[in-house]
């Protein structure tokens, strides 16, 4: 997932398997001369939640000598996400904040002139949105899950976690003295992978190895789908020009900046 010249931005955002992640590229590529570590953190500004977050990605940068880039909704969209969600819509606040802090860690990444953008996501993660894909019978996205190709404007995302099980990774920061926050985002219980993920680590239980079983399920069905579901090449959104598949991308949608 690392090459020779690569300047990787990890995305941070002060929680247990981005701090983790952070700590193990850090001891990996921390004294190599040819790659570059940088830390990306988001505040989407939520209240009472991220404050303390940030504060722990801000000691574990500084801890380990990396540096920290720190940007935010309010900067990049005028509002928190706070204020979007009290402004109402027909969207859960979870919807908003995923779309809004991808683009805004792509482009952050971008122009901070990463190659490569390192997530945090874990075992349970990956499976979880596997499952959630499925639910929703959108089996375009989770062939999209693992790309084919880099798509221009987009930053190479890379997952090095993500056939680590999430009590692994929490283990591993507790072992490790790991400074992280293990609380849970106040708007957690509007989105429907918390069912999903009570559904996997009820089933995980019962019949050990089934994430990996979801997981790997993935990775066999992306190669023949693809010839179903291609991958189209991205264009410009008319309002950012950030990439999009359409016109208009899905932040400039969501914030209505038609």
């Amino acid at each position: 997932m690392m090459e020779r010249g690569d300047t990787i931005a990890v995305a941070l955002s002060g929680g247990k398997d981005s701090s983790v992640l952070l700590y193990l590229l850090s001891n990996l590529f921390g004294h190599r001369p040819d790659i570059t570590l940088i830390a990306i953190s988001i505040d989407e500004g939520i209240a009472g939640y991220r404050s303390h977050t940030l504060q722990h990605a801000r000691d574990m940068s500084a801890k380990l000598g990396i540096t920290h880039i720190i940007t935010g909704f309010k900067e990049e969209y005028g509002m928190t996400l706070d204020e979007i969600v009290a402004k109402g819509g027909e969207k859960g606040p979870c919807s908003y904040c995923g779309a809004l802090r991808k683009r805004l860690l792509n482009k952050t990444a971008r122009d901070a002139g990463a190659s490569r953008l390192a997530i945090g996501h874990n075992l349970d993660d990956e499976a979880q949105t596997v499952m959630m894909n499925i639910m929703r019978a959108d089996v375009e996205r989770m062939v999209r899950m693992v790309p084919a190709c880099v798509q221009p404007g987009l930053v190479l995302r890379s997952k090095p976690l993500r056939d680590i099980p999430e009590r692994e990774v929490a283990l591993y920061a507790l072992l490790h003295d790991i400074n992280v926050n293990f609380n849970e985002c106040p708007y957690a219980y509007s989105a429907i992978r918390g069912d999903v993920r009570d559904l996997l680590n009820d089933f995980e239980v019962k019949h050990p190895g089934t994430k990996y079983a979801v997981l790997r399920s993935l990775d066999k069905l992306c190669e023949p789908l693809r010839y179903v579901f291609p991958q189209s090449t991205l264009g410009s959104c008319i309002i950012c020009g950030e990439p999009t598949q359409s016109d208009l991308c899905q932040t400039c949608r969501l914030l209505d900046r038609s």
